[in-house]
């Protein structure tokens, strides 16, 4: 039995540049960090006394016999990916709804491969479950997506990742002191506005002519590097609020699907209650709204936003982990299916 747990991130800057369609001719960056919000994937080899060769548990339950029978595509191709010849046992729990812009789906994806590469005997590195997603996201599930999802989900922590022309990302992690850390996690708040929406599809609306936005993706780029001079330097925390609101009407004109009516009540709202600045954490469309709020002004925000629910949160520094591993288990289910075969087969043959 194996037990993976992958966080979910938050992106504060530079969203939108993380697209290979981008990088790959202009490069990108951004700044994002882990929550201690996690998927979580337990897996386990299938002993043979089952009809079903594959069980898969999430929001749907699956019992195929053959691999290409799977519905959900991640697990289809990691497994196939791994050349996993066994049956296999997948469940799926995770502390936050899908499609609600935490990069849920890439952690999906990060947290099945750390589970099912443990499951055979192997422990990766983190660039490797990075890179690894990024492929089998991108280029084998032909899903419209970024790369910043992957790489946070497999490093954790608060990261300036760039991604480079060549198509190489690099991770470097901010080094602030622990009462600065504080103080930025002190002005956050998060809520959850219950409006789900696909991330590929909103990608689609603005990735499509990507090129055609370069002014907007190099505003974007460029608060990547004014945001971590905030933090790292002695500057007022209070502007990186004011950052995320101008970082917000930058990435707002990509596209009509980022924001739409409802988002921007919201975020209206919220700003006359006293935030500074915010954002939707993910794509667009819904899913969940960062706000910059002083503290002084956070009861006023909260009672503005009261149809929502706020969700507390901390910074994570692990990214992926093995967090349970029994593989003696599956080795002795093995054996005991292994035991009873000849056993089955006398019977049928008495009967």
């Amino acid at each position: 039995m194996i037990i993976s747990r992958t966080p979910f991130r938050i992106s504060f800057f530079g969203g939108g540049t993380d697209y290979p369609d981008w990088y790959s001719k202009h490069g990108g960056a951004v700044l994002a960090t882990t929550i201690d919000k996690y998927c979580y994937i337990n897996c386990r080899y299938l002993p043979p006394f089952f009809e079903h060769r594959y069980c898969i548990v999430y929001s749907k339950v699956e019992h195929c016999q053959k691999l290409d029978e799977i519905v959900h595509p991640a697990v289809r191709e990691v497994l196939r990916y791994l050349n996993i010849e066994r049956g296999v046992e997948i469940h799926h729990d995770a502390d936050i709804p899908a499609r609600s812009g935490v990069g849920s789906s890439s952690a999906f994806t990060v947290g099945l491969l750390n589970a099912l590469y443990a499951l055979k005997g192997q422990m990766v590195t983190k660039h490797r479950l990075a890179t690894e997603s990024v492929h089998l996201e991108q280029a084998i599930l032909k899903e419209t997506v970024g790369s910043q999802d992957q790489v946070m989900a497999a490093y954790g922590g608060l990261n300036h990742v760039r991604f480079h022309q060549n198509g190489e990302i690099s991770v470097t992690p901010i080094t602030v002191g622990a009462e600065r850390m504080k103080e930025l996690a002190s002005h956050l708040m998060l809520f959850y506005s219950g409006i789900k929406r696909t991330a590929s599809h909103i990608a689609e609306s603005f990735v499509n002519g990507i090129d055609d936005r370069r002014r907007q993706l190099r505003v974007m780029k460029d608060l990547v590097d004014e945001s971590i001079s905030i933090l790292s330097g002695e500057r007022d925390i209070l502007e990186f609020g004011e950052l995320l609101h101008e970082a917000w009407l930058a990435k707002r004109s990509l596209s009509a699907s980022i924001s739409n009516s409802d988002v921007d009540e919201l975020y209206d709202a919220a700003r006359g209650a006293g935030a500074l600045g915010g954002k939707l954490v993910g794509a667009g469309g819904g899913g969940f709204l960062l706000l910059f709020v002083p503290p002084s002004k956070q009861r006023d925000v909260r009672e503005r936003l009261d149809t929502l629910i706020q969700v507390p949160f901390k910074f994570e520094f692990s990214g992926s982990q093995i967090i349970f591993c029994d593989r003696e288990e599956d080795y002795a289910a093995e054996d005991r299916a292994r035991a009873a075969q000849p056993i089955r087969a006398f019977r049928e043959l008495t009967e």
